[in-house]
């Protein structure tokens, strides 16, 4: 058996995909496809597929992967040329790989959010973010698996970062812990600032990269 990467976007209407529909839409392609994976053992018996970083709903994804388990030799070609046959217009398979990192490495992501607002001008979203991540303290209510919803300061994690003007408001690029261990989804940046402005901000975001704890790309 091979251990194999299955590179892939989430774009468009696609974004509004579930993960588990997401794994469902991906699962019947792989059917579809006559790919030869491996199957799970035991009383439910089903085709193995894990996605190391899974992408949170409304995001779109440029550099996102499913990792499955070949139990013969398949040319990578052919399976990105078949998935895509099987594939929504909104999922592309770009590349398939051979695993060089665990998905237990993954220690950040990158994003790249477009931040615009129907009710302020762009100059003045731009100030609003500007204003936001020079702040001493960003506090933020976070839902949590343990303790249900609590105050938490993100400013720590606000560190690695680069701010833009953009037409009708900004662009931020910035880098936000992920993984198992500490887990920051970029919204909590918007809830901050419509919590100290009092701005309706609109966040369009777009995952591009996942790194590990030396900020090297997952591969």
């Amino acid at each position: 058996m091979k251990d194999v990467r299955v590179w892939f976007t989430k774009d468009n209407e696609c974004k509004y995909i579930s993960h588990l529909d997401l794994n469902r839409c991906m699962l019947r392609a792989l059917h579809k496809s006559r790919i030869p994976i491996w199957h799970t053992e035991g009383f439910n018996v089903h085709p193995y597929a894990t996605f190391p970083l899974p992408l949170s709903l409304g995001f779109k994804g440029e550099r996102e992967c499913m990792d499955i388990r070949l139990i013969e030799e398949y040319d990578f070609d052919d399976i990105r040329t078949n998935l895509n046959k099987s594939l929504p217009e909104g999922l592309r398979v770009f590349d398939v790989t051979i695993p060089e990192m665990k998905a237990k490495e993954i220690t950040y992501a990158v994003f790249r959010i477009k931040i615009t607002s129907d009710e302020i001008p762009g100059d003045k979203v731009y100030e609003i973010m500007d204003e936001l991540l020079s702040k001493d303290n960003v506090l933020v209510e976070k839902k949590t698996k343990k303790k249900g919803v609590k105050e938490i300061d993100i400013k720590p994690y606000l560190n690695n970062f680069k701010l833009e003007r953009n037409i009708g408001g900004a662009i931020l690029n910035i880098t936000l812990p992920a993984g198992s261990v500490t887990n920051i989804n970029p919204l909590l940046i918007q809830k901050a600032a419509e919590r100290y402005y009092g701005a309706e901000l609109y966040f369009q975001v777009t995952k591009t990269d996942m790194l590990n704890k030396n900020l090297k790309s997952f591969k």
